[in-house]
């Protein structure tokens, strides 16, 4: 809901707070997956930034086939979640993005983006369940001491944490079988330091790797000038 105005002057306060100069700027690059964003984001780039916005959208180049039925459907950061995770282990390689949404994608043997799977993300549960049920109460989403609760906090938090871990595990597994051997998973957002190292499918948290893309993506369109479209 915020104006670009709005948006210009948060970003300014934000980069001036952290000592960043930003005349220095010359360049900004946006993933998202609220269509009405860019436009807000373009105006907000000429106007505080003095520089074009480029957005991931479809059509650009990736640098990896997309396998996608339709590859337009496959969300920015999903793409950029893709493209660094390559970057840094190959193929094939598996991304674990614990944000609004928990999503597995995929980056096959030959470098391509496979798909991936979408499920509800762990606040979204916690909040369906403090207004679908009546006398469960908010709690906060963290690593209970047991699983065994012994409050109704206590027993919700157990159900978020332990389920959510189960859903990574069972569903990393499958992935993994379907890929006939040993990947490397690397998980991002901003919940997955809460389940680090308590699998080891989520021994590796890069919670910059979503950034990373879009910089790689930037940098695939604007320098490298790379010859793979998201087709």
């Amino acid at each position: 809901r915020r104006t670009a105005d709005e948006w210009g002057l948060w970003i300014l306060r934000f980069l001036r707070h952290h000592g960043l100069d930003p005349r220095r700027i010359h360049a900004a690059a946006l993933a998202s997956v609220v269509p009405p964003m860019a436009p807000v984001m373009q105006e907000m780039g000429e106007t505080y930034l003095e520089c074009e916005v480029f957005h991931i959208t479809p059509g650009i180049k990736t640098g990896m086939p997309i396998l996608y039925e339709d590859p337009k459907a496959v969300g920015a950061d999903r793409i950029a979640n893709a493209v660094a995770a390559r970057r840094r282990f190959g193929a094939p390689c598996v991304v674990i993005d614990l944000g609004t949404a928990t999503t597995f994608d995929v980056v096959d043997p030959r470098g391509a983006y496979l798909g991936g799977v979408i499920a509800p993300g762990i606040e979204i549960s916690s909040e369906a369940l403090f207004h679908r049920a009546a006398r469960l109460p908010r709690v906060e989403i963290r690593r209970p001491d047991s699983v065994i609760g012994r409050t109704t906090s206590h027993s919700m938090q157990s159900g978020l944490y332990y389920g959510y871990l189960g859903l990574i595990e069972r569903i990393a597994r499958e992935i993994e079988s379907t890929l006939e051997g040993p990947v490397p998973f690397v998980a991002t957002g901003g919940l997955a330091p809460l389940f680090h190292r308590a699998s080891r499918y989520m021994e590796h948290i890069d919670p910059d790797l979503t950034l990373t893309g879009i910089a790689l993506l930037f940098q695939i369109n604007r320098v490298e000038g790379g010859d793979t479209r998201h087709e």
